[in-house]
């Protein structure tokens, strides 16, 4: 095996691994592999008050601004924040299910939620692995399973029980779900949501604004199949609703085209309105190994943090 290989393990290789935990560990080898920066901060600090300059302080904890203001000499204090608390939200509705109607070609792919799954399960092994709290939930139009924020390295057991539990194959429905969680959690964590965004699009946005006002820092995961993105299909072609009970017949090279447009100004307006909401998005493809795609998005974030 080359060390390319080893590195960033193909998708069809990780697919064939039964149990979500061992996927994670395979996805992390990689991750841990390439990546030097931890995007997980541990502890920080946060402002507490002024006192007096006393003979002896760091000079660079003197507030200047106020020295200029009442020609008096004072110092900023902190006081440490405990460690991250990360929140994994991942779509389990019934559109994540998708897969080829090919037997063959289906065997060897992730489903959008075996990668949703697989990249919750491995960003929740690094958060701990750092001392930080990690809680999970599930949901499609509602919230089917979760579990608290916990820092226990062995909470990784719990996370993994909530993401493998059976779906109940319902439609998606953001806007009281993330109304709910914004509702429920404490404030000031980091929000990381796993979705195809199918569904009620304005709905995830109007909850990202509901986290953001809660002072969290949001992640949107954008999970799609490599046919959603590319639209290989070719010849008479019955394509059929996960989410609706509908069907259309037809001929795909006619429709390719347009297809292909409407996607593009679909992810263009999923990436402008994540940042309008200051919400650091990524486009997974299922087909991109897991593990390139995490170290890719936890290196920006370590890139935006210096």
């Amino acid at each position: 095996m080359t060390r390319g290989s080893r590195r960033y393990l193909r998708p069809d290789a990780i697919a064939r691994i039964a149990r979500l935990e061992l996927r994670a560990r395979a996805v992390v080898e990689g991750v841990l592999a390439g990546l030097h920066k931890s995007p997980f901060k541990g502890q920080s600090v946060e402002f507490l008050q002024h006192r007096e300059y006393a003979r002896g302080d760091d000079l660079r904890r003197v507030d200047w601004k106020v020295w200029g203001r009442q020609d008096r000499l004072t110092v900023k204090e902190f006081e440490e924040e405990t460690n991250l608390r990360l929140t994994l939200l991942v779509d389990c509705s019934a559109s994540m299910d998708y897969l080829p109607d090919q037997p063959a070609a289906a065997a060897a792919r992730l489903t959008k939620f075996d990668c949703a799954a697989t990249l919750a399960a491995s960003l929740a092994w690094l958060a701990l692995s750092h001392g930080d709290a990690v809680g999970c939930a599930v949901f499609d139009d509602r919230v089917r399973g979760a579990v608290p924020a916990r820092m226990a390295r062995s909470h990784l057991a719990s996370i993994i029980e909530v993401l493998e539990r059976p779906r109940a194959g319902r439609p998606t429905a953001f806007a009281p779900v993330l109304r709910q969680v914004a509702e429920t959690l404490p404030p000031r964590g980091l929000v990381a949501i796993v979705t195809d965004l199918l569904g009620d699009r304005d709905g995830v946005f109007q909850g990202l604004r509901l986290l953001r006002k809660r002072g969290h820092d949001l992640m949107l995961l954008h999970v799609m199949d490599d046919d959603e993105l590319d639209f290989p299909f070719a010849g008479p072609t019955r394509f059929e609703g996960l989410e609706l009970p509908d069907h259309v017949a037809c001929n795909p090279r006619a429709l390719r085209a347009g297809y292909l447009a409407e996607v593009e100004a679909f992810l263009a307006a999923a990436r402008r309105r994540a940042a309008t909401e200051r919400c650091d998005y990524a486009l997974i493809r299922t087909g991109e190994a897991v593990d390139a795609a995490l170290v890719k998005l936890l290196a920006r974030r370590a890139s935006m943090a210096v």
